[in-house]
C-alpha cells in the first residue's frame, strides 16, 4: 500500500474530550488500557500550546445526583494535570452530557466552522464511547477527523451475554471502527511531529 506525507493544518483544533477526575475510580471502572494516555494528551497540549492552534476542552455533566459526573461531586472536575496547565487557555469550553462532543453547549461544529476550521484532533476518554462517538459525528459533519489512539484509553468491557472483553481489545476494536472511515487514525509522537512541522506519514486507502 502506498504512503504518503500529509501535513497538519495550521488552525487545526485539538479536542481534548472529559479529562475528568471521576474517571480515576478503579473500583467504578475497572481495569484500563493505555497507562501513557494522559501523558500522550499532555504532549498533544504542549505541542498544540507551542503553536498557537486551538484548544477545546470537553466536560461531561450529568444532572442525576448518583453520577460521578453530577456538579456536586468532584468528579465533575477536569484532572489535575490539565487543571494545573497554567499557560493553558481553551478556545472553546463544551460542556456535555451525551457521549457527542458535537452534541454540547456552545455548538462545537458552529464555532470551528465560524473559525475556518475544517480539522480536529481528538483525544481523551474513553476510547470507545465519548472520543469515538465525536469522532464519528464529526466525520458525519463533514470535519476531516484525526484519530489519536494512544492519548485515548478505554475500561474492560461486558458482553450481554457476561463475556469480559479486556479494555486493550476494545481499543483495537475503536480503531478498525474508524480509520478509513470516520477518521484517520494516528499516535500522539506523530502528530506531536507533524503539528511542528513534520507532516504525517500515512497509508493512502
Amino acid at each position: 500500500m502506498p504512503s504518503a506525507t500529509v501535513p497538519l493544518p495550521a488552525n487545526a483544533a485539538l479536542i481534548v474530550v472529559d479529562v475528568q477526575l471521576a474517571f480515576e475510580d478503579q473500583t467504578y471502572w475497572g481495569r484500563r488500557s493505555t497507562q501513557s494516555a494522559d501523558t500522550n494528551v499532555a504532549l498533544l497540549l504542549d505541542t498544540w500550546e507551542h503553536t498557537s492552534r486551538p484548544i477545546i476542552y470537553v466536560q461531561h455533566e450529568s444532572s442525576s445526583p448518583q453520577s460521578l459526573f453530577h456538579q456536586s461531586n468532584p468528579g465533575r472536575a477536569f484532572k489535575p494535570f490539565l487543571m494545573n496547565r497554567n499557560t493553558t487557555t481553551p478556545a472553546l469550553h463544551v460542556h456535555k452530557g451525551v457521549n457527542s462532543s458535537f452534541h454540547g453547549t456552545p455548538d462545537m461544529a458552529a464555532w470551528l466552522r465560524s473559525h475556518g476550521i475544517n480539522d480536529v484532533v481528538v483525544c481523551g476518554i474513553t476510547t470507545n464511547h465519548c472520543c469515538e462517538t465525536t469522532a464519528r459525528v464529526g466525520g458525519n459533519l463533514g470535519f476531516n477527523v484525526w484519530f489519536v489512539l494512544d492519548a485515548t484509553h478505554a475500561f474492560d468491557q461486558t458482553t450481554p451475554d457476561g463475556e469480559v472483553v479486556p479494555a486493550d481489545t476494545i481499543i483495537k476494536v475503536t480503531a478498525a471502527n474508524l480509520h478509513g472511515e470516520f477518521a484517520t487514525v494516528v499516535k500522539a509522537a506523530d502528530v506531536a511531529k507533524a503539528a511542528t512541522g513534520g507532516g504525517l506519514l500515512l497509508k493512502v486507502v
